[in-house]
Protein backbone atom coordinates (compact mmCIF):
# COMPACT_ATOMS: atom_id res chain seq x y z
CA UNK A 1 0.00 0.00 0.00
CA UNK A 2 1.34 3.43 -0.92
CA UNK A 3 1.08 6.06 1.79
CA UNK A 4 1.19 9.78 1.10
CA UNK A 5 0.89 12.74 3.45
CA UNK A 6 0.05 16.10 1.88
CA UNK A 7 0.37 19.42 3.66
CA UNK A 8 -0.22 18.02 7.16
CA UNK A 9 -0.48 20.85 9.69
CA UNK A 10 -1.15 20.39 13.40
CA UNK A 11 -1.37 23.26 15.88
CA UNK A 12 -1.56 23.32 19.66
CA UNK A 13 -2.67 26.87 20.42
CA UNK A 14 -0.02 29.18 19.00
CA UNK A 15 2.48 26.32 18.62
CA UNK A 16 2.69 24.82 15.13
CA UNK A 17 3.91 21.26 15.76
CA UNK A 18 3.61 20.19 12.11
CA UNK A 19 3.77 22.79 9.35
CA UNK A 20 2.54 21.62 5.91
CA UNK A 21 4.45 18.34 6.02
CA UNK A 22 4.48 16.09 3.00
CA UNK A 23 6.07 12.68 2.48
CA UNK A 24 5.32 9.42 0.69
CA UNK A 25 6.16 5.78 1.39
CA UNK A 26 5.97 3.19 -1.36
CA UNK A 27 5.29 -0.53 -0.82
CA UNK A 28 8.52 -2.34 0.04
CA UNK A 29 10.22 0.87 1.20
CA UNK A 30 11.74 1.93 4.54
CA UNK A 31 11.22 5.68 4.94
CA UNK A 32 13.09 7.14 7.92
CA UNK A 33 11.80 10.20 9.74
CA UNK A 34 14.81 11.87 11.35
CA UNK A 35 14.78 14.81 13.73
CA UNK A 36 15.70 16.02 17.18
CA UNK A 37 13.26 15.74 20.05
CA UNK A 38 10.49 18.27 19.60
CA UNK A 39 10.91 18.34 15.82
CA UNK A 40 7.36 17.03 15.31
CA UNK A 41 8.04 13.39 14.43
CA UNK A 42 5.76 11.78 17.00
CA UNK A 43 3.00 14.37 16.44
CA UNK A 44 3.01 13.53 12.73
CA UNK A 45 2.81 9.80 13.40
CA UNK A 46 0.01 10.32 15.93
CA UNK A 47 -1.91 12.13 13.17
CA UNK A 48 -1.28 9.22 10.82
CA UNK A 49 -2.38 6.70 13.46
CA UNK A 50 -5.59 8.54 14.30
CA UNK A 51 -4.56 9.68 17.77
CA UNK A 52 -4.64 13.33 16.63
CA UNK A 53 -6.68 15.11 13.98
CA UNK A 54 -4.82 17.34 11.50
CA UNK A 55 -5.88 20.99 11.23
CA UNK A 56 -4.95 21.01 7.54
CA UNK A 57 -3.79 18.55 4.88
CA UNK A 58 -4.78 15.02 3.99
CA UNK A 59 -3.67 11.40 4.20
CA UNK A 60 -3.82 9.28 1.04
CA UNK A 61 -3.67 5.48 0.80
CA UNK A 62 -3.17 4.21 -2.74
CA UNK A 63 -4.19 7.65 -3.97
CA UNK A 64 -7.48 7.81 -2.03
CA UNK A 65 -7.98 10.39 0.74
CA UNK A 66 -8.79 8.90 4.14
CA UNK A 67 -9.56 10.39 7.54
CA UNK A 68 -8.90 8.58 10.79
CA UNK A 69 -10.94 9.55 13.84
CA UNK A 70 -9.22 6.98 16.08
CA UNK A 71 -6.52 4.29 15.96
CA UNK A 72 -9.31 1.79 15.24
CA UNK A 73 -9.90 3.54 11.90
CA UNK A 74 -6.16 3.53 11.13
CA UNK A 75 -5.83 -0.17 11.97
CA UNK A 76 -8.84 -1.00 9.79
CA UNK A 77 -7.14 0.84 6.90
CA UNK A 78 -3.94 -1.20 7.31
CA UNK A 79 -1.83 1.12 9.52
CA UNK A 80 0.07 -0.50 12.40
CA UNK A 81 2.22 1.24 15.01
CA UNK A 82 4.86 -0.11 17.37
CA UNK A 83 5.18 2.48 20.12
CA UNK A 84 8.46 3.26 21.86
CA UNK A 85 6.84 2.12 25.13
CA UNK A 86 5.25 -1.24 24.42
CA UNK A 87 1.49 -1.70 24.80
CA UNK A 88 1.54 -5.24 26.21
CA UNK A 89 -0.09 -6.96 29.20
CA UNK A 90 2.83 -8.57 31.10
CA UNK A 91 0.81 -11.44 32.68
CA UNK A 92 -0.73 -12.51 29.33
CA UNK A 93 0.88 -14.92 26.91
CA UNK A 94 2.21 -13.81 23.53
CA UNK A 95 -0.86 -15.25 21.79
CA UNK A 96 -3.24 -13.52 24.20
CA UNK A 97 -1.53 -10.16 23.68
CA UNK A 98 -1.46 -10.53 19.91
CA UNK A 99 -5.22 -11.10 19.60
CA UNK A 100 -6.37 -8.87 22.47
CA UNK A 101 -9.64 -7.27 21.31
CA UNK A 102 -9.93 -9.43 18.18
CA UNK A 103 -9.96 -12.89 19.79
CA UNK A 104 -11.11 -15.66 17.39
CA UNK A 105 -14.18 -17.49 18.69
CA UNK A 106 -15.41 -21.03 17.98
CA UNK A 107 -19.05 -21.64 16.96
CA UNK A 108 -19.58 -22.78 20.55
CA UNK A 109 -18.69 -19.29 21.76
CA UNK A 110 -15.36 -20.33 23.30
CA UNK A 111 -12.08 -18.68 22.40
CA UNK A 112 -10.19 -20.47 19.62
CA UNK A 113 -6.76 -20.47 21.27
CA UNK A 114 -5.42 -22.99 18.77
CA UNK A 115 -6.08 -20.64 15.85
CA UNK A 116 -4.30 -17.82 17.66
CA UNK A 117 -1.22 -19.97 18.28
CA UNK A 118 -1.17 -21.07 14.63
CA UNK A 119 -1.33 -17.45 13.43
CA UNK A 120 1.54 -16.40 15.70
CA UNK A 121 3.68 -19.35 14.60
CA UNK A 122 2.94 -18.74 10.90
CA UNK A 123 3.83 -15.04 11.08
CA UNK A 124 6.89 -15.78 13.22
CA UNK A 125 8.13 -18.24 10.62
CA UNK A 126 7.34 -16.01 7.62
CA UNK A 127 9.23 -12.98 8.94
CA UNK A 128 11.88 -14.69 11.06
CA UNK A 129 10.42 -13.35 14.31
CA UNK A 130 10.90 -16.56 16.34
CA UNK A 131 8.38 -15.98 19.12
CA UNK A 132 6.81 -18.69 21.31
CA UNK A 133 3.04 -18.05 21.36
CA UNK A 134 2.69 -19.64 24.81
CA UNK A 135 5.42 -17.60 26.54
CA UNK A 136 4.40 -15.05 29.17
CA UNK A 137 5.31 -11.53 28.03
CA UNK A 138 6.78 -10.62 31.44
CA UNK A 139 9.36 -13.41 31.01
CA UNK A 140 10.56 -12.14 27.62
CA UNK A 141 13.52 -9.80 27.01
CA UNK A 142 12.63 -6.43 25.50
CA UNK A 143 13.84 -7.42 22.04
CA UNK A 144 11.35 -10.30 21.91
CA UNK A 145 8.58 -8.11 23.37
CA UNK A 146 9.12 -5.76 20.46
CA UNK A 147 8.62 -8.68 18.07
CA UNK A 148 5.31 -9.38 19.79
CA UNK A 149 4.24 -5.79 19.04
CA UNK A 150 5.16 -6.30 15.38
CA UNK A 151 3.18 -9.54 15.23
CA UNK A 152 0.21 -7.70 16.79
CA UNK A 153 0.25 -5.28 13.88
CA UNK A 154 0.71 -8.03 11.27
CA UNK A 155 -2.19 -10.10 12.64
CA UNK A 156 -4.35 -7.04 12.07
CA UNK A 157 -3.16 -7.11 8.44
CA UNK A 158 -1.07 -3.94 8.60
CA UNK A 159 0.47 -2.98 5.29
CA UNK A 160 2.04 0.23 6.64
CA UNK A 161 4.09 -0.22 9.83
CA UNK A 162 5.24 2.73 11.98
CA UNK A 163 8.22 2.04 14.25
CA UNK A 164 8.65 4.82 16.84
CA UNK A 165 12.25 5.00 18.18
CA UNK A 166 12.37 1.18 17.97
CA UNK A 167 15.97 0.73 19.18
CA UNK A 168 15.73 2.86 22.32
CA UNK A 169 15.76 -0.15 24.68
CA UNK A 170 17.66 -2.70 22.56
CA UNK A 171 21.18 -4.11 22.79
CA UNK A 172 23.35 -3.97 19.64
CA UNK A 173 22.54 -7.63 18.88
CA UNK A 174 18.80 -7.00 19.32
CA UNK A 175 19.08 -3.95 17.06
CA UNK A 176 20.68 -6.09 14.35
CA UNK A 177 17.85 -8.62 14.76
CA UNK A 178 15.30 -5.83 14.38
CA UNK A 179 17.00 -4.60 11.21
CA UNK A 180 16.89 -8.14 9.80
CA UNK A 181 13.16 -8.31 10.55
CA UNK A 182 12.54 -4.88 8.99
CA UNK A 183 14.33 -5.99 5.81
CA UNK A 184 12.15 -9.11 5.64
CA UNK A 185 9.00 -7.03 6.13
CA UNK A 186 10.23 -4.76 3.35
CA UNK A 187 10.80 -7.75 1.05
CA UNK A 188 7.27 -8.86 1.86
CA UNK A 189 5.95 -5.57 0.44
CA UNK A 190 5.27 -3.73 3.69
CA UNK A 191 5.72 0.04 3.88
CA UNK A 192 7.85 0.97 6.90
CA UNK A 193 8.05 4.38 8.60
CA UNK A 194 11.14 4.32 10.86
CA UNK A 195 11.27 7.17 13.40
CA UNK A 196 14.64 7.89 14.98
CA UNK A 197 17.13 10.56 16.05
CA UNK A 198 20.11 8.21 15.58
CA UNK A 199 22.03 9.02 12.43
CA UNK A 200 23.84 5.69 12.02
CA UNK A 201 20.60 3.73 12.31
CA UNK A 202 18.71 5.56 9.61
CA UNK A 203 21.74 5.31 7.33
CA UNK A 204 21.83 1.56 7.90
CA UNK A 205 18.15 0.74 7.38
CA UNK A 206 16.43 3.48 5.34
CA UNK A 207 15.81 3.77 1.62
CA UNK A 208 14.86 7.43 2.02
CA UNK A 209 15.43 9.86 4.91
CA UNK A 210 13.13 12.82 5.59
CA UNK A 211 14.54 15.33 8.09
CA UNK A 212 12.23 17.43 10.28
CA UNK A 213 13.26 20.58 12.14
CA UNK A 214 10.82 22.61 14.22
CA UNK A 215 7.83 20.93 12.64
CA UNK A 216 8.92 21.48 9.03
CA UNK A 217 10.48 19.20 6.43
CA UNK A 218 13.95 20.65 5.78
CA UNK A 219 15.20 17.97 3.43
CA UNK A 220 14.83 14.52 1.93
CA UNK A 221 18.08 12.60 1.49
CA UNK A 222 19.36 9.16 0.43
CA UNK A 223 20.92 6.93 3.11
CA UNK A 224 24.39 7.58 1.68
CA UNK A 225 24.23 11.17 2.94
CA UNK A 226 27.00 11.93 5.43
CA UNK A 227 26.31 12.14 9.15
CA UNK A 228 27.59 15.71 9.16
CA UNK A 229 25.04 16.81 6.53
CA UNK A 230 22.16 15.02 8.29
CA UNK A 231 23.16 16.57 11.62
CA UNK A 232 23.34 20.03 10.06
CA UNK A 233 19.84 19.58 8.61
CA UNK A 234 18.51 18.46 12.00
CA UNK A 235 19.98 21.37 13.95
CA UNK A 236 20.35 24.12 11.36
CA UNK A 237 24.11 24.59 11.76
CA UNK A 238 27.36 22.64 11.51
CA UNK A 239 27.84 20.22 14.42
CA UNK A 240 30.98 18.44 15.62
CA UNK A 241 29.75 14.87 15.97
CA UNK A 242 33.01 13.35 17.16
CA UNK A 243 34.34 14.07 20.62
CA UNK A 244 37.84 15.53 20.52
CA UNK A 245 39.89 14.32 23.46
CA UNK A 246 43.44 13.36 24.25
CA UNK A 247 44.35 10.03 25.90
CA UNK A 248 43.52 9.97 29.61
CA UNK A 249 46.19 10.47 32.24
CA UNK A 250 44.56 8.78 35.24
CA UNK A 251 45.84 9.40 38.74
CA UNK A 252 44.83 7.98 42.09
CA UNK A 253 41.40 6.50 42.79
CA UNK A 254 38.94 9.20 43.88
CA UNK A 255 35.65 7.27 44.07
CA UNK A 256 35.82 3.73 45.44
CA UNK A 257 32.72 1.53 45.43
CA UNK A 258 33.08 -1.87 47.11
CA UNK A 259 30.39 -4.59 47.14
CA UNK A 260 27.49 -2.14 46.86
CA UNK A 261 24.03 -3.65 47.28
CA UNK A 262 20.82 -1.65 46.84
CA UNK A 263 17.42 -3.27 47.40
CA UNK A 264 13.82 -2.14 47.07
CA UNK A 265 11.01 -2.56 49.60
CA UNK A 266 10.36 -6.13 48.46
CA UNK A 267 13.99 -7.11 49.01
CA UNK A 268 14.87 -7.30 45.32
CA UNK A 269 18.50 -6.34 44.71
CA UNK A 270 18.65 -3.72 41.96
CA UNK A 271 22.38 -3.28 42.55
CA UNK A 272 23.98 -6.56 43.55
CA UNK A 273 27.57 -6.55 44.78
CA UNK A 274 28.95 -3.85 42.47
CA UNK A 275 32.60 -2.83 42.86
CA UNK A 276 34.63 -0.30 40.87
CA UNK A 277 36.97 2.67 41.17
CA UNK A 278 37.01 5.96 39.30
CA UNK A 279 40.36 7.69 39.19
CA UNK A 280 41.30 11.33 38.86
CA UNK A 281 41.58 12.33 35.22
CA UNK A 282 39.51 9.50 33.74
CA UNK A 283 35.96 8.83 32.58
CA UNK A 284 34.44 5.49 33.55
CA UNK A 285 31.42 4.76 31.35
CA UNK A 286 28.69 2.41 32.59
CA UNK A 287 26.93 0.76 29.65
CA UNK A 288 23.81 -1.37 29.67
CA UNK A 289 20.23 -1.61 28.53
CA UNK A 290 18.04 0.67 30.62
CA UNK A 291 16.52 -1.06 33.65
CA UNK A 292 19.49 -3.14 34.75
CA UNK A 293 20.26 -1.20 37.92
CA UNK A 294 22.03 1.85 36.50
CA UNK A 295 19.42 4.30 37.83
CA UNK A 296 19.54 2.74 41.30
CA UNK A 297 23.35 2.77 41.26
CA UNK A 298 23.47 6.52 40.59
CA UNK A 299 20.78 7.31 43.15
CA UNK A 300 22.58 5.24 45.78
CA UNK A 301 25.89 6.99 45.04
CA UNK A 302 24.08 10.29 45.51
CA UNK A 303 22.44 9.13 48.75
CA UNK A 304 18.92 9.18 47.32
CA UNK A 305 18.54 5.44 47.95
CA UNK A 306 19.79 3.63 51.06
CA UNK A 307 22.69 1.18 50.83
CA UNK A 308 21.85 -2.35 52.02
CA UNK A 309 25.52 -3.31 52.21
CA UNK A 310 28.88 -2.39 50.77
CA UNK A 311 30.92 0.78 51.01
CA UNK A 312 31.27 4.07 49.12
CA UNK A 313 34.30 6.26 49.74
CA UNK A 314 35.30 9.57 48.14
CA UNK A 315 38.87 10.68 48.51
CA UNK A 316 39.24 8.28 51.45
CA UNK A 317 36.11 9.62 53.21
CA UNK A 318 33.37 7.07 53.95
CA UNK A 319 30.10 8.29 52.41
CA UNK A 320 28.19 4.99 52.60
CA UNK A 321 25.44 6.37 54.81
CA UNK A 322 25.89 10.09 54.14
CA UNK A 323 22.93 12.27 53.18
CA UNK A 324 22.70 13.86 49.71
CA UNK A 325 23.66 17.22 51.21
CA UNK A 326 26.72 15.71 52.90
CA UNK A 327 27.77 14.14 49.58
CA UNK A 328 27.38 17.46 47.78
CA UNK A 329 29.52 19.12 50.45
CA UNK A 330 32.11 16.32 50.14
CA UNK A 331 32.58 17.08 46.45
CA UNK A 332 30.01 15.11 44.44
CA UNK A 333 28.54 16.87 41.40
CA UNK A 334 25.42 15.16 40.07
CA UNK A 335 23.56 15.29 36.76
CA UNK A 336 20.39 13.24 37.35
CA UNK A 337 18.69 10.99 34.81
CA UNK A 338 15.44 12.97 34.87
CA UNK A 339 16.37 16.65 34.79
CA UNK A 340 12.83 17.93 35.23
CA UNK A 341 11.89 15.59 38.07
CA UNK A 342 15.16 15.46 39.99
CA UNK A 343 17.40 18.21 38.65
CA UNK A 344 15.33 21.37 38.59
CA UNK A 345 12.45 23.17 40.30
CA UNK A 346 10.39 24.17 37.28
CA UNK A 347 8.63 27.19 38.74
CA UNK A 348 11.88 28.62 40.18
CA UNK A 349 13.89 31.03 38.07
CA UNK A 350 17.01 30.10 36.15
CA UNK A 351 19.03 32.09 38.70
CA UNK A 352 17.54 30.26 41.70
CA UNK A 353 18.04 26.84 40.07
CA UNK A 354 21.72 27.63 39.63
CA UNK A 355 22.25 27.85 43.41
CA UNK A 356 20.04 25.01 44.67
CA UNK A 357 23.14 23.22 46.04
CA UNK A 358 24.62 26.27 47.78
CA UNK A 359 21.76 28.71 48.38
CA UNK A 360 22.38 28.62 52.16
CA UNK A 361 26.11 29.41 51.96
CA UNK A 362 28.10 32.59 51.30
CA UNK A 363 28.09 34.55 49.08
CA UNK A 364 24.45 33.61 48.32
CA UNK A 365 23.22 33.79 51.92
CA UNK A 366 23.99 35.75 55.05
CA UNK A 367 22.66 33.88 58.04
CA UNK A 368 19.06 33.01 57.22
CA UNK A 369 18.76 35.72 54.56
CA UNK A 370 19.29 35.19 50.84
CA UNK A 371 21.39 37.71 48.93
CA UNK A 372 19.51 38.26 45.63
CA UNK A 373 22.22 40.46 44.13
CA UNK A 374 24.85 37.70 44.51
CA UNK A 375 22.45 35.09 43.11
CA UNK A 376 21.70 37.33 40.11
CA UNK A 377 25.40 38.06 39.50
CA UNK A 378 26.22 34.34 39.62
CA UNK A 379 23.42 33.61 37.15
CA UNK A 380 24.58 36.29 34.71
CA UNK A 381 28.08 34.83 34.71
CA UNK A 382 26.91 31.22 34.33
CA UNK A 383 24.36 32.00 31.61
CA UNK A 384 27.13 33.50 29.52
CA UNK A 385 29.73 30.82 30.31
CA UNK A 386 27.37 27.91 29.55
CA UNK A 387 25.53 29.59 26.69
CA UNK A 388 22.10 29.19 28.30
CA UNK A 389 19.46 30.49 25.88
CA UNK A 390 16.90 32.19 28.13
CA UNK A 391 14.90 35.45 27.91
CA UNK A 392 16.41 36.37 31.29
CA UNK A 393 17.91 34.75 34.36
CA UNK A 394 14.62 35.54 36.10
CA UNK A 395 12.56 33.38 33.71
CA UNK A 396 11.09 30.13 35.11
CA UNK A 397 13.41 27.28 34.17
CA UNK A 398 10.39 25.29 32.95
CA UNK A 399 10.10 27.66 29.98
CA UNK A 400 13.52 26.62 28.63
CA UNK A 401 14.16 23.89 26.07
CA UNK A 402 15.50 20.53 27.27
CA UNK A 403 19.01 21.37 26.12
CA UNK A 404 19.04 24.68 27.96
CA UNK A 405 17.61 23.08 31.09
CA UNK A 406 20.51 20.62 31.00
CA UNK A 407 22.94 23.53 30.64
CA UNK A 408 21.46 25.08 33.81
CA UNK A 409 22.19 21.85 35.69
CA UNK A 410 25.72 21.71 34.27
CA UNK A 411 26.32 25.34 35.23
CA UNK A 412 25.18 24.66 38.80
CA UNK A 413 27.06 21.40 39.34
CA UNK A 414 30.30 22.35 37.61
CA UNK A 415 30.30 25.87 39.02
CA UNK A 416 31.24 24.77 42.53
CA UNK A 417 34.14 22.84 44.02
CA UNK A 418 33.84 19.09 43.41
CA UNK A 419 35.99 15.95 43.11
CA UNK A 420 33.78 13.62 41.09
CA UNK A 421 31.07 14.14 38.48
CA UNK A 422 28.24 11.59 38.33
CA UNK A 423 26.31 11.99 35.09
CA UNK A 424 23.30 9.76 34.47
CA UNK A 425 21.98 9.77 30.87
CA UNK A 426 23.49 13.27 30.45
CA UNK A 427 22.24 13.83 26.89
CA UNK A 428 18.88 12.03 26.98
CA UNK A 429 16.34 13.93 24.90
CA UNK A 430 18.87 16.47 23.64
CA UNK A 431 19.50 17.48 20.04
CA UNK A 432 22.89 16.91 18.45
CA UNK A 433 23.93 20.52 19.08
CA UNK A 434 23.27 20.28 22.82
CA UNK A 435 24.92 16.85 22.91
CA UNK A 436 28.05 18.38 21.42
CA UNK A 437 28.12 21.03 24.18
CA UNK A 438 27.53 18.56 27.04
CA UNK A 439 30.19 16.15 25.79
CA UNK A 440 32.75 18.93 25.53
CA UNK A 441 32.10 20.04 29.11
CA UNK A 442 32.37 16.48 30.43
CA UNK A 443 35.74 15.97 28.75
CA UNK A 444 36.91 19.30 30.18
CA UNK A 445 36.17 17.95 33.67
CA UNK A 446 38.35 14.91 33.03
CA UNK A 447 41.15 17.06 31.64
CA UNK A 448 41.07 19.19 34.80
CA UNK A 449 41.96 16.06 36.78
CA UNK A 450 38.49 15.25 38.11
CA UNK A 451 36.99 11.76 38.29
CA UNK A 452 33.96 11.28 36.01
CA UNK A 453 31.36 8.50 36.04
CA UNK A 454 28.99 8.43 33.05
CA UNK A 455 25.93 6.18 32.87
CA UNK A 456 24.34 5.99 29.43
CA UNK A 457 22.10 3.65 27.47
CA UNK A 458 23.57 5.11 24.25
CA UNK A 459 26.56 3.04 23.18
CA UNK A 460 27.80 5.78 20.84
CA UNK A 461 28.02 8.07 23.85
CA UNK A 462 29.90 5.49 25.92
CA UNK A 463 32.39 4.92 23.10
CA UNK A 464 32.83 8.64 22.54
CA UNK A 465 33.49 9.59 26.18
CA UNK A 466 34.73 6.62 28.19
CA UNK A 467 38.35 5.79 28.97
CA UNK A 468 37.14 2.53 30.54
CA UNK A 469 33.77 0.80 30.17
CA UNK A 470 31.87 -1.17 32.82
CA UNK A 471 28.82 -3.14 31.64
CA UNK A 472 25.80 -3.69 33.92
CA UNK A 473 23.28 -6.50 33.59
CA UNK A 474 20.61 -7.32 36.17
CA UNK A 475 22.33 -5.31 38.88
CA UNK A 476 25.81 -6.73 38.39
CA UNK A 477 28.87 -5.63 36.45
CA UNK A 478 29.46 -8.30 33.82
CA UNK A 479 32.81 -6.95 32.69
CA UNK A 480 35.24 -4.07 32.31
CA UNK A 481 36.52 -3.26 28.82
CA UNK A 482 38.60 -0.61 27.04
CA UNK A 483 36.75 1.71 24.64
CA UNK A 484 38.30 -0.16 21.69
CA UNK A 485 36.20 -3.26 22.39
CA UNK A 486 34.00 -4.35 19.45
CA UNK A 487 30.34 -3.46 19.88
CA UNK A 488 29.40 -7.12 19.43
CA UNK A 489 31.40 -8.12 22.50
CA UNK A 490 29.95 -5.25 24.51
CA UNK A 491 26.46 -6.27 23.37
CA UNK A 492 26.99 -9.81 24.67
CA UNK A 493 27.97 -8.43 28.08
CA UNK A 494 24.90 -6.16 28.02
CA UNK A 495 22.76 -9.25 27.42
CA UNK A 496 24.29 -11.04 30.41
CA UNK A 497 26.88 -13.23 28.70
CA UNK A 498 29.68 -14.07 31.15
CA UNK A 499 33.10 -12.75 30.22
CA UNK A 500 36.56 -12.35 31.67
CA UNK A 501 37.17 -8.81 32.84
CA UNK A 502 39.85 -6.79 31.08
CA UNK A 503 41.54 -6.00 34.35
CA UNK A 504 40.21 -5.42 37.86
CA UNK A 505 37.62 -2.73 38.65
CA UNK A 506 40.29 -0.08 38.95
CA UNK A 507 43.02 -1.43 36.72
CA UNK A 508 44.32 -0.31 33.37
CA UNK A 509 42.76 -2.17 30.41
CA UNK A 510 44.93 -4.98 29.12
CA UNK A 511 47.02 -4.01 26.07
CA UNK A 512 45.93 -7.16 24.22
CA UNK A 513 42.25 -6.20 24.25
CA UNK A 514 40.52 -6.49 20.84
CA UNK A 515 40.24 -3.27 18.90
CA UNK A 516 37.61 -1.67 16.71
CA UNK A 517 36.65 1.75 15.53
CA UNK A 518 34.67 3.44 18.34
CA UNK A 519 30.98 3.07 17.68
CA UNK A 520 31.40 0.26 15.17
CA UNK A 521 28.29 -1.78 14.66
CA UNK A 522 26.02 0.94 15.97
Amino acid sequence: MELELKGITKRFGSLVANDRIGLSVAPGQVHALLGENGAGKTTLMNVLYGLLQPDEGEILLDGKAVRFHSPKDAIAAGIGMVHQHFMLVPVFTVAENVTLGIEPVRPSGLLDRGKTRREVRELSHRYGLEVDPDALVEDLPVGIQQRVEIIKALVREATVLILDEPTAVLTPAETEDLFRIVRQLKEGGKSIVFISHKLKEVQAIADTITVLRRGTVVGERPPGTTEDELASLMVGRNVQLRVSKQPAKPGDAVLDVDGLVVTDQTGKAWVNGVSFQVRAGEILGVAGVQGNGQTELCEALMGLLPTASGQVTLGGRDLTHATPQQRLRAGVAYIPEDRQQDGLVGEFSVADNMVLDVYDRPPFASGINLRPAAIAANAAERVQEFDVRTPSAGAPVSTLSGGNQQKVILARELGREHKVLLASQPTRGLDVGSIEFVHRRIVEQRDKGLAVLIVSAELDEIYALADRIAVMYEGRITGFRPPTVPAEELGLLMAGAPGQDSGSPGAEPTPSAPTATPGAGQ
